[in-house]
């Protein structure tokens, strides 16, 4: 008998181990680690990303009693500003690219751009003495950012608007950290722009390869409605919008797990540069 032989039963059983130990996991354990997940809701110290909706305007219906459903709102308006003002690693393929589009009079919209944080950020390293950077933001937003600006914390280069029909033409559009919050699909945002952007650079978008799920993000004392968007069909958004992704990046320290829905997965945070195809 050769040792082939004797070791084929043994390796079957611990074969037929394995598989009794994963329908075990799938079939008792994976079931209760989910409803533990659920139970977190009621936690005093509730989890940083709250339960699993398809659409933002069902997650806001479900904004706890207690909290403040908005952004637009005095005391979530100045949360991590200083915090913000500082570069960090997943910014870096946006100002190498700002740097490789750059020209003299460079118009930037910095769409959901809070206190101009990112051209405090970048100001030390990039020429942006040469470039025109209007920040557009919620109505609550731009006006503690002018009182910022008023007390010399931010830049005065930095223009401010609340109302995109206010924008001049732009160069650039740029949405760090926007897209999560958007409530409206991307290609309608694009049409509320006095022009169609030669460069969009886009980055912190949450994506996912299963259909898109909205949770609802604390920030400060609100919970906002946060968007993982389906990456498939959110590209294939960007090509009918008439944009080539000429450059796409991951940022994997920015992937979260929804506390209360582990299941759904990790999501990916991507950025990406885009060019107008016409």
């Amino acid at each position: 008998m050769t040792s082939n032989t004797v070791q084929k039963p043994a390796q079957t059983f611990k074969a037929q181990i394995k598989a009794a130990e994963a329908a075990l996991r799938r079939l008792v354990l994976a079931p209760a680690l989910t409803g533990l997940a659920r139970l977190k809701r009621y936690s005093p110290r509730q989890p940083a990303m709250l339960g699993a909706y398809p659409d933002c305007a069902t997650a806001r219906a479900a904004v706890p009693r207690r909290a403040l459903g908005t952004y637009d709102h005095p005391d979530v308006a100045a949360v991590n500003f200083r915090a913000m003002c500082a570069v960090r690693v997943w910014d870096y393929p946006v100002m190498f690219w700002l740097d490789r589009l750059h020209q003299p009079g460079l118009r930037v919209l910095d769409a959901g751009g809070h206190f101009g944080t990112k051209f405090i950020a970048f100001q030390p390293l990039l020429r942006l003495h040469e470039v025109s950077w209007t920040v557009y933001d919620l109505p609550e937003t731009i006006r503690s950012a002018r009182m910022a600006q008023h007390r010399h914390e931010v830049p005065a280069q930095v223009d401010f608007i609340d109302d995109l029909a206010s924008a001049a033409p732009c160069d650039v559009l740029l949405a760090s950290g926007l897209l999560q919050y958007l409530d409206l699909p991307f290609p309608d945002f694009l049409a509320r722009l006095p022009n169609r952007p030669p460069h969009i650079l886009l980055n912190k978008v949450a994506t996912r390869d299963g259909p898109t799920v909205t949770t609802l993000e604390r920030i400060g004392p609100a919970r906002v409605p946060y968007q993982i968007r389906n990456r498939a069909g959110f590209e294939g958004q960007l090509t009918q919008a008439g944009y080539r992704i000429r450059d796409n990046w991951d940022i994997p320290s920015l992937g979260h797990v929804i506390d209360t829905h582990p299941e759904l997965g990790r999501s990916v945070s991507r950025g990406y540069l885009l060019q107008r195809t016409d």
